[in-house]
């Protein structure tokens, strides 16, 4: 087939020399295998050259699994990989994604070595603002005076006190959460090789429903510390009004940043 009329749907990179299928586990039950240039390898399944556009959402939602389910096929056979994200083709045959990997053989060479034996791990901090705000009125004398004084003074000037209350509450609340945003920051940082705060709002499960966020974090964490993390994790996991969601090991997706070399092969 002319090379021009060819295209390789692209899931990650890895360290092998091996020619291997990995089965029909893609995209539209294509068949996934490797394309290698010496000790490393290209996991792709063959595509026309233009993206093909889902029929519905929930075909578009079946699609993104699958690339997830190919990557951690590709994690359990070959341990260390680079993910691409949803939707990358490169322009080409299985030669000229060989010559790719050859002209960006040192910068793959290089990340495969420095993300070996790490994980992404996903990390949501919820608290309870009830009990978050009685903490803090308890902890702070001023604010838990006036609360008190407030139910016995005469509606107008019961309403000015609690505007007043209400701003400095709220004010004692955000450097509450400042402070143990510091707190638990450390505890991650000591285990955690990287990480990104997700700006994101992330999907909240159901049983987290009433709590706010109070930080979303993706972390690069290697497998040595990740006990000792969810260790850490857990302490705050038991302190009366926060939860923790810990999730993963993913694929590095938030560490590895493979686009530029692909858009200059497409």
């Amino acid at each position: 087939m002319n090379e021009a009329k060819q295209a390789r749907y692209l899931y990650s990179i890895v360290n092998t020399g091996e020619e291997k299928c990995l089965g029909n586990i893609g995209i539209g039950d294509r068949p996934v295998y490797t394309i290698v240039f010496q000790d490393i390898a290209a996991i792709v399944h063959t595509s026309e050259p233009e993206p093909e556009n889902a029929k519905s959402e929930e075909q578009a939602e079946q699609w993104v699994l699958t690339h997830n389910y190919v990557i951690d096929k590709t994690i359990e056979n070959f341990n260390t990989v680079l993910p691409f994200s949803f939707g990358c083709l490169a322009k080409g045959d299985d030669e000229s994604i060989r010559r790719w990997l050859q002209k960006n053989y040192k910068s793959y060479k290089k990340e495969l070595e420095r993300l070996k034996n790490f994980a992404e791990y996903s990390i949501h901090i919820f608290y309870d603002p009830k009990v978050l705000e009685k903490q803090v009125i308890e902890t702070i004398p001023e604010l838990k005076e006036i609360d008190k004084k407030i139910e016995s003074m005469p509606k107008g000037k019961a309403y000015i006190f609690k505007k007043k209350f209400e701003l400095n509450l709220k004010q004692a609340i955000a450097d509450q959460l400042t402070g143990l945003g510091e707190e638990f920051g450390v505890l991650v940082r000591e285990n955690a090789t990287q990480l990104i705060i997700e700006e994101k709002t992330p999907y909240v499960p159901e049983k987290y429903a009433g709590k706010k966020l109070m930080v979303a974090l993706s972390c690069l964490v290697i497998q040595e510390n990740v006990e000792r993390l969810g260790q850490s994790l857990e302490r705050i996991n038991k302190r009366e009004g926060f939860a923790v969601r810990f999730t993963g090991p993913w694929a590095p997706f938030s560490f590895v940043d493979l686009k530029e070399n692909i858009e200059d092969e497409t």
